[in-house]
């Protein structure tokens, strides 16, 4: 029986590669967000939350992104370490400015909802994808789910699940049943891209 083949050494990104990592990836998110927003629709986790307060008390939702993912840059430090952290931080940051900055820049006359919320699930997906493989993230509920799986053993696919079932059941109060069922299948496709493509076995990159 042949052993199997060790992998190869990690190749380091470079600062600036990081840099461009974050900025295209929270970029792709951001415009995930404005079209789930002009469709009505929400997502999970923490971008969720952000929604649903968005929806009944008109605040920005840039603003309640950054607010909402501030207690858990603490999580990030303690499971993740700084680099990590400080690289989620700057995301999040990035993504905030975009939700705020593009529907300047970009508006639509027709946007089916159907695809919106495929459309803005994969770009979602493409977009955490690029900032994953720049050991960073857009933090909130999935920083939990790591320190909790971490620290405590919870399984954390089934914390960041149970969490997004409770936000989009929670949607329920202020979002048509019809547009809650769009953000599952954006949130499904979300999920699609990321578990085909993020497969350490074939990408070795830091």
């Amino acid at each position: 029986m042949t052993a199997s083949a060790p992998l190869p050494t990690p190749a380091r990104h470079s600062l600036i590669e990081d840099v461009q990592g974050v900025l295209i990836g929270s970029l792709f998110v951001g415009l995930a967000v404005v079209m789930f927003r002009e469709a009505a629709l929400l997502t999970g986790g923490t971008t969720g939350l952000a929604f649903l307060l968005h929806y009944a008390a008109g605040w920005p939702l840039g603003v309640l992104l950054f607010a909402f993912n501030l207690p858990f840059y603490v999580f990030g430090l303690r499971a993740m370490g700084k680099s990590f952290t400080v690289k989620t931080f700057c995301a999040v940051g990035a993504l905030s400015l975009y939700t705020e900055l593009l529907p300047r820049l970009v508006s639509f006359d027709r946007l089916d909802p159907v695809f919106a919320a495929i459309m803005a699930g994969l770009l979602a997906g493409t977009g955490i994808l690029i900032l994953i493989r720049h050991g960073a993230s857009l933090g909130g509920i999935g920083v939990l789910a790591i320190y909790l799986q971490k620290t405590r053993g919870w399984r954390a696919g089934t914390v960041q699940m149970a969490a997004d079932c409770a936000i989009l059941g929670g949607a329920l109060a202020f979002v048509a049943p019809g547009k809650v069922a769009l953000s599952v299948l954006g949130a499904l496709a979300l999920n699609l891209v990321i578990m085909i493509n993020h497969r350490p076995d074939r990408y070795f990159g830091v």
